[in-house]
């Protein structure tokens, strides 16, 4: 095996879009400083003479981001400041005949799944024994677990199968095995992701496995949450629900994207569920798992979305008061099936709309978090930022739900990545402040 003898080179990689994606890019460093590169992950100010952007090519904004990026980094290329640029992911995957003709200052794209031949383009070794491990770019104490990759849904607005293919599975001894080793470092929080959690083990076992996979790593030693996002709605394997129950170290909250309700948009969305069904599984999920979170993401403004479609959408918000929410405004993407009906709903419709959801669900969080006032939780402390030490329940997610604020006084100390009983004080919309017990 060939191995780099010398740090000849610096990379900085630069990653945008989700979660999946930061995994590839600490899989892809952790491939580079095997092979002695010194790597580093979006540095502000860096001396690197080779960059590698990660990008997403999910909808029209994160291309948008993706090509300016791309060009940003063309351009110091072009002024010497930079003397290899190679571009990865999803937009990549998609759009690579095109953008080699516009970007020619690049030196190669690649795809998705093309890790092997990037590695093969900076001269250095794919190593098969190191899969699954990675250098995190999150806090030591919480990581972004992907279980599988690609989707085998026909959602009508998606370009997810366009970019990263068809769903597989990663085994669950070798999951098992990447956890292990994650909570050997101090990993303490495992992120469920997927494109779809829930189809986890029909391509690999030919049946369901969430369940199992759940029970495997909820027994590793050290691992203290387990978070499950992105899970289907349609044909959703209720034995999951049973572990979330069984198991204390896996969190009662759940990342369901529904991204709409009435039965003309599920049909159009190729959702694969009706109203009626949604409706039944959320009440069951929270029948079977009492105080559950739940979160769910929407679509405003899909070709065909009439006035009576919105206001279902809305007075179903409004009914089932989520824990968290968010709501994105359509976006018309090349050869999804969407792309064959006219984008009927203007521009201003639809972000109409999705403000309106968006009100909505403020009320509503800002109704259950006062709720929560003169409870006490046990929280895990992320960073501390503007004179508070900011940390979140098991019933909060990184980045995209409530985080609780205990002011950094004199007298007050926790250590990041610890936990720590807090009694909540105060609540705002999005965010509850409480004190250390």
């Amino acid at each position: 095996m060939k191995v780099r003898s010398q740090q000849a080179n610096k990379v900085n990689v630069i990653t945008l879009g989700c979660s999946k994606n930061l995994v590839d890019s600490e899989v892809l460093m952790g491939q580079l400083r095997a092979n002695n590169f010194d790597v580093t992950h979006e540095a502000a100010t860096s001396d690197a003479n080779i960059v590698i952007i990660n990008t997403c090519g999910f909808i029209d904004n994160a291309k948008q981001e993706s090509i300016d990026t791309i060009l940003r980094y063309a351009d110091e290329k072009e002024a010497g400041k930079l003397e290899k640029l190679y571009v990865t992911g999803c937009l990549s995957q998609r759009y690579k005949d095109d953008l080699e003709v516009e970007i020619p200052q690049v030196d190669a794209f690649f795809g998705t799944l093309e890790l092997p031949q990037l590695m093969k383009k900076l001269e250095a070794d794919y190593m098969h024994e190191l899969v699954g491990e990675r250098l995190l770019t999150t806090p030591a104490h919480y990581a972004y677990f992907k279980i599988a990759e690609g989707c085998n849904r026909p959602c009508s607005f998606c370009a997810i199968p366009l970019m990263r293919g068809k769903h597989m599975d990663r085994p669950i001894e070798d999951l098992v095995k990447e956890a292990k080793r994650l909570a050997s470092m101090g990993t303490k929080e495992l992120i469920l992701i997927a494109q779809d959690l829930t189809y986890y083990g029909l391509q690999h076992y030919g049946e369901r496995k969430l369940a199992d996979l759940m029970r495997n790593l909820s027994d590793v030693n050290g691992i203290d949450w387990i978070r499950l996002q992105y899970a289907y709605p349609s044909q959703f394997p209720m034995d999951a629900l049973d572990v979330m129950n069984e198991r204390e170290n896996i969190c009662k909250y759940l990342d369901m994207p529904l991204q709409h309700i009435s039965d003309n948009m599920l049909k159009t969305m190729r959702r694969g569920i009706s109203k009626r069904r949604t409706v039944e599984l959320v009440d069951t999920i929270r029948q079977r798992v009492p105080n559950i979170a739940l979160r769910t993401t929407l679509i405003a403004g899909h070709p065909g979305e009439t006035q009576q479609d919105f206001e279902d959408l809305y007075n179903f918000v409004e009914e089932t008061r989520f824990d968290r929410l968010g709501i994105f405004t359509y976006s018309h993407e090349d050869n999804t099936h969407s792309f064959s009906l006219p984008d009927d709903v203007p521009a201003d419709v639809k972000q109409d709309r999705a403000d309106q959801i968006m009100e909505l669900q403020q009320g509503i969080s800002m109704e259950l978090n006062e709720a929560k006032v003169g409870q006490t939780y046990k929280v895990l402390f992320d960073r501390k930022e503007s004179g508070y030490f900011v940390g979140r329940t098991q019933f909060d997610s990184p980045e995209v739900d409530n985080e609780v604020l205990v002011p950094a006084t004199k007298g007050t100390y926790v250590r990041l990545g610890d936990f720590a009983q807090v009694q909540i004080t105060e609540a705002s919309d999005f965010d509850l402040y409480g004190k250390l017990v």
